[in-house]
């Protein structure tokens, strides 16, 4: 089925009109009156056989131009017969942390030395694609927690700006509360039963406003599941120094993130590879899914190319047209040249019939 995604844009088509009535004339600055010279003239010669055509025909390329530009504006596009969308009935936020401390290269990934926010987008990308079903959505918070995605089942979008975030972007500090306070607010309006957040991080809560324990036990009475993730190599087996001498992971407060879980009916787990990641997805997979309505999308093919294309090549033939007004083109449907070639013709076709009658 053919439609317009935007047909109020058609209430722009008496604009150009609108204009020229409403707005004054050009005033050149120049005198009324003035000595033409010669290359004024030759110019005005050229345009005569246009300044003969009828006022509508002169003005029909212009319009065709407008309405082109509408067409294409309006956004048309072929819908196609609905598909059904699978539904689990699954609201799965992930809130990452991407404070300074997650650049801490102590991760492996494919036997290279890693960061840990390049590991967790690596494994917890391949996580979120293979959620077929669920509406998935994306916070990253650091001093703060920000929503970068929305609920959605577009999960590849999800997954490229997880791959797209970087350290510092919501600051150097750790505020989990903050991040479960946001996760809260998104899936409050959603299903009881289907309400996970799974909570990336590296370190311990030192900024934010909300607590984390208190977070947790609002999560809890909003039948939210929150799964913690800890990231990092254990310090006893890396020996990896950071700043200052310090391992970064000596600040993961795995005490406080499973005090998280616990109240949720949630679970911690500690990701050193892809098997806390499966672990945790299989723990997911055993969550009852909650009965939603139908959900169906029509398949939409974009034709705005086409009038756009088409307004584009309209008005290079008219920019030629001015530019080169001896151009063939023109020349075939100047009113001079049928003026003076029909004559000729005429002539001609008369002379065929007095030898034919000879």
């Amino acid at each position: 089925m053919f439609e317009f995604a935007w047909p109020w844009i058609f209430a722009l088509l008496p604009l150009p009109w609108l204009m020229r009535v409403v707005l004054p004339v050009a005033d050149s600055g120049e005198p009324a009156l003035k000595v033409s010279f010669l290359s004024d003239l030759e110019g005005l010669a050229r345009r005569r056989a246009r300044a003969n055509l009828p006022a509508w025909r002169q003005q029909a390329p212009f319009i065709l131009l407008w309405l082109l530009l509408l067409i294409a504006a309006g956004r048309p596009q072929w819908l196609g017969e609905p598909l059904p969308i699978a539904a689990s009935g699954r609201d799965l936020l992930v809130a990452v942390d991407v404070s300074g401390s997650m650049d801490f290269p102590d991760m492996q990934w494919q036997g290279e030395d890693v960061s840990r926010l390049t590991l967790v987008q690596h494994l917890l990308g391949d996580f979120l694609e293979s959620r077929e079903g669920d509406r998935v959505g994306l916070i990253l918070f650091g001093s703060r927690a920000y929503l970068q995605a929305p609920l959605t089942f577009d999960r590849h979008t999800v997954r490229v700006w997880l791959d797209e975030a970087r350290i510092g972007i919501a600051g150097k500090n750790t505020a989990i509360g903050d991040a479960i306070g946001l996760a809260l607010k998104r899936l409050r309006q959603r299903p009881a039963q289907s309400r996970v957040l799974i909570l990336v991080t590296d370190g311990a809560n030192n900024g934010g406003e909300i607590d984390p324990l208190t977070a947790a036990r609002l999560a809890a009475n909003e039948g939210v599941k929150i799964y913690p993730i800890g990231i990092g190599a254990d310090p006893e087996q890396s020996g990896t120094l950071g700043f200052l001498g310090v391992n970064p992971s000596l600040d993961l407060d795995e005490a406080s993130l499973k005090a998280i879980a616990e109240p949720t009916g949630g679970q911690y787990f500690r990701a050193h590879d892809d098997k806390e990641l499966q672990a945790i997805k299989g723990t997911l997979d055993k969550l009852e899914p909650v009965t939603q309505q139908p959900t169906q999308a029509r398949p939409a093919q974009a034709l705005y190319h086409w009038p756009l294309a088409m307004a584009l090549l309209l008005s290079m033939l008219l920019v030629v047209r001015e530019r080169w007004p001896d151009n063939p083109l023109r020349r075939l449907f100047t009113k001079d040249l049928l003026q003076t070639q029909l004559p000729d013709w005429r002539q001609r076709l008369k002379r065929l019939r007095l030898r034919r009658r000879r």
